[in-house]
């Protein structure tokens, strides 16, 4: 079983943990984490790009010149694809990017980048987190002491808003709980901070 440190927000270690084998000592499936990062990226499109096909663009009614005689290609319209101002031949219009992957494979994906974090040391256990009031600075010395000055995820049993509110102005940190943890955002961090708390909560999910 792998074991890690707890840590208070000074950095001090306080006691040793051991992680469940099962979520966070697999080999890491990277075929698998490229598909549902691949997957959560498709979903957050928003799809409302548009183009004007030659129905829709305004004018063009007259024929430009008459059929023959002219020396001239025929053209019926103005706003044929092939004229300034016409419309757009096979141009994109408002879709849904969203597509699902299994169950299965989102929970190994899950598991493999719990794993990919303690084989390569970037997850780091965190006793609490324990503020009086919004403060951003207690966050950055928090961090700073962390070694996680750089891009980091913090992961809490569940929604706090004085902690949310705290980081949510520090470049290159983001907030999460474990309802909400997605692969696509762990392996985007350089360290994966989990309060102990949270841990035992994503052993509960994935077991």
């Amino acid at each position: 079983m792998p074991k890690v440190a707890v840590l208070d927000m000074a950095g001090k270690e306080l006691e040793t943990i051991e992680l469940s084998d099962a979520i966070f000592g697999i080999e890491p499936n990277t075929a698998v984490m490229h598909e549902v990062v691949v997957n959560y990226l498709a979903n957050q499109r928003q799809g409302t790009q548009s183009t004007l096909t030659r129905g829709e663009v305004s004018g063009g009614g007259k024929k430009p010149w008459r059929q023959k005689g002219t020396g001239h290609a025929r053209q019926g319209s103005t706003r044929a694809p092939q004229w300034t101002h016409g419309g757009i031949a096979l141009g994109p219009k408002p879709r849904s990017y969203r597509y699902e992957v299994n169950k299965k494979a989102k929970k190994l994906a899950m598991k493999s980048a719990l794993s990919s974090k303690v084989q390569s040391s970037e997850l780091v256990v965190l006793d609490s987190i324990t503020l009086e009031e919004y403060k951003t600075k207690t966050i950055v010395n928090m961090l700073s002491a962390l070694g996680a000055d750089k891009k980091a995820l913090i992961v809490m049993p569940c929604v706090d808003e004085k902690v949310i509110k705290s980081a949510a102005n520090i470049p290159g940190v983001k907030t999460t709980f474990v309802g909400s943890l997605n692969v696509y955002d762990m392996l985007n961090a350089d360290k994966l901070i989990v309060l102990k708390e949270a841990v035992s909560k994503i052993e509960e999910v994935y077991a």
